[in-house]
């Protein structure tokens, strides 16, 4: 299956999220937002996923959705969900269908033990779904309004 590169449609995909299933096509009109992070209710994850969720007025005002995206079950997803009040639904890819397209499946070093996990990643996706901006290795302090800002950028 081929990657995602900027400038490009990014293929269709669906996926189970908080809300039911998800499919991008049909986010066609807005703007999309999507977040790929390693784990529900670790710090980092919770501390960037708070970050969306505070600037999710901002992100809607300015004609976008926010998605994030990680290998847990709908049943984590939910109970983080709710935990940290988020306004945005979370995507399940336990099977990494979504992650492999987006490429951010990454071999990490884990208690001194390779795993292949989530390289925390984030893609913007302009209203007619061609991907406009991705951030790679993603450092959480100030990346959500990083995001914001490049949306409010797109002409």
């Amino acid at each position: 299956m081929a990657t995602v590169s900027i400038g490009k449609k990014v293929p269709d995909f669906a996926l189970p999220s908080t809300a039911g299933a998800f499919r991008l096509s049909q986010l066609r009109g807005t703007a999309v937002v999507i977040y790929f992070y390693p784990k529900d209710m670790t710090s980092g994850c919770t501390l960037e996923s708070q970050d969306f969720r505070d600037l999710h007025a901002k992100f809607r005002r300015a004609g976008a959705r926010v998605f994030g995206i990680s290998r847990d079950s709908l049943a984590s997803h939910a109970k983080f969900r709710d935990k940290e009040g988020l306004p945005f639904d979370l995507l399940s890819d336990a099977e990494e269908k979504a992650c492999r397209l987006f490429d951010v499946i990454r071999e990490k070093n884990m208690y001194g033990r390779k795993v292949l996990g989530i390289e925390r990643s984030t893609f913007l996706i302009d209203s007619e779904g061609v991907l406009r901006h991705e951030w790679r290795k993603v450092k959480v302090p100030g990346h959500a309004e990083d995001v914001l800002e490049a949306l409010r950028s797109l002409d």
